[in-house]
């Protein structure tokens, strides 16, 4: 038996899932950690932008002709919407101009020409000159507008580096952490949970299978004494010795004991096939069990004691309060002041315009005390306040059940003790009985019912001494295994143990890493 459950040990699947499970609850402790660290963040962006300005300009001419002057100077100005210009030239002599809206122009030795212009028209008065003459013509003046488009494209784009450190948050990583820890320790309780059930079901399974077997040889052995006992019989009733009421009699219960391997072998088939879903393989040759009478406790009491303290459904239920409480602490949390520290570096180009760039730097703190929130998180402490108050009653609730299954395998051990003792003497007695009953049938005192009737006795209390065997060494497993004992590091199994608290080990500390511990 002890290879049987090492196999479940070791290939159930339920059990490796819930070792799997409790992999993954490690995770959130890391999860929890993770708010003492910083947060570091890389950004940057790049884009394309295009830009198109137009401007425009007005340039004011007048058309005319002047005459006689050994230099002219010239200037106007147009008003309305013109713009004004101004010139000078002379021959011999200096000129100036000036536009102020009207123009003036003065040459010396020559000929000066002065005109103004104002919504459109232009008109030439008399300058002054020395030594000289002086002509004036009216003149036209026109506008002359010219547009001007400038198109440019270019690349804006940004790099940067945050950096964020919580300093103080109300204390809810602390309490964050310890509801991780908490939920950590009552998943491996219901890990050890599984592994004692998946090895009392192993037990079971194994025990079936014998007892399954067992009895099936005992009704095709009663096939082969009840075939020889309708032999006999005919041939008494060939020699007229017995009636033909005796003889249906022999054939019915060789009817019935046929039925019975039929049903016997069916039963079989199903206990193989719990075998096998249980411990992983087919059953080859299996041992007598023995029951597990030096773990089973010296009395009801210690066996109480000892389940109420040690049952991985109770120590998980404890566990479950500690997380509850820890999430009241965690929301207590966010009534408090935070304070966070925060850091970046960016480099930008390009943002306003071409050929830019600018370079910032930035520390500072951020303090976050809140006022209100709209009773949301009033509400949620009181909840989690009643939640802590409804884990520590299933406490309780769990170990009244415990208490009640302790108990219950207690009594079914000390009954199946009792039935394999009592069902020992009914074989010894049925037995002899049998015997007798034959001798006395071949000498006529008895008739062939009576001989049928006592060979059915005896496959009935060998059959129950089978089934009480069965009994005892399941319920001596079951008083083990209602104590939360049942493990196979407790019992000694021939395998190597598994132990949670080294995945725990291996991730709880990790700052970065895509891999699993095993290498996934």
């Amino acid at each position: 038996m002890e290879s049987a459950l090492a196999k479940a040990y070791q290939g159930n699947p339920s059990l490796n899932a819930g070792r799997a499970g409790v992999r993954a609850v490690d995770e959130n402790v890391a999860i929890a950690q993770s708010g003492y660290r910083p947060q570091v963040n890389v950004g940057a962006s790049i884009g394309v932008q295009y830009l198109q300005t137009r401007s425009g300009s007005s340039v004011s001419a007048a058309a005319g002709a002047t005459s006689t002057g050994a230099s002219t100077a010239s200037t106007g100005t147009t008003g309305g919407g013109t713009a004004g210009s101004a010139g000078a030239s002379g021959l011999g002599g200096a000129a100036a101009g000036a536009t102020t809206g009207i123009g003036t122009g003065t040459a010396a030795g020559g000929l000066a020409n002065t005109g103004t212009s104002a919504g459109g028209l232009a008109s030439n008065t008399a300058g002054q000159a020395a030594g000289g003459a002086t002509t004036t013509n009216d003149v036209t003046s026109q506008v002359i507008t010219s547009n001007r488009t400038t198109r440019t494209t270019y690349l804006p784009s940004s790099a940067s580096l945050t950096v964020s450190q919580t300093i103080f948050n109300g204390f809810q990583t602390d309490n964050s952490v310890r509801r991780a820890e908490s939920t950590v320790y009552s998943q491996r309780e219901t890990l050890r949970f599984t592994e004692i059930t998946v090895l009392y079901n192993a037990v079971q399974a194994y025990m079936n299978v014998l007892s399954n077997t067992a009895t099936l040889e005992l009704n095709r052995n009663n096939v082969e004494v009840l075939e020889e006992q309708l032999r006999q019989t005919r041939d008494r009733f060939n020699v007229g010795e017995v009636t033909r009421t005796d003889v249906a009699q022999a054939e019915a219960r060789l009817a019935g004991a046929r039925s019975q391997v039929s049903a016997a072998e069916s039963t079989l088939r199903t206990s193989i096939g719990v075998y096998r879903q249980n411990i992983g393989v087919e059953p080859r040759q299996l041992a007598p069990g023995r029951p597990l009478d030096r773990y089973v406790p010296v009395s009801l009491d210690a066996a109480i004691a000892i389940g109420l303290r040690e049952h991985p459904q109770v120590v998980s239920a404890i566990h479950a309060v500690d997380g509850a409480e820890a999430q009241v602490k965690i929301l207590e949390g966010q009534l408090a002041p935070s304070l966070s520290l925060q850091g970046s570096l960016s480099q930008l180009y390009d943002q306003n315009g071409p050929n830019q760039s600018f370079f910032v730097g930035f520390v500072g703190g951020r303090l976050n005390i809140p006022i209100y929130e709209g009773g949301q998180t009033y509400a949620q402490i009181r909840q989690a306040k009643e939640t802590v108050g409804q884990y520590r009653i299933q406490v309780d609730q769990v170990r009244d059940q415990v208490r009640a299954q302790i108990v219950d395998f207690w009594g079914r051990l000390e009954a199946a003790k009792a039935q394999v003792i009592a069902a020992q003497a009914q074989v010894q007695a049925n037995e002899v009985a049998l015997n007798g009953v034959r001798e006395e049938a071949r000498v006529g005192q008895r008739t062939t019912l009576d001989v049928l009737n006592a060979q059915q006795e005896l496959l009935n209390s060998r059959v129950n001494l089978i089934l009480a065997q069965r009994d005892r060494v399941i319920f001596s497993y079951g008083v083990v295994q209602s104590i939360g004992q049942l493990t196979a590091r407790f019992t000694a199994l021939p395998v190597e143990y598994y132990s949670a608290k080294i995945h725990y080990d291996q991730v709880k500390d990790l700052w970065f890493g895509l891999r699993t511990p095993d290498g996934r």
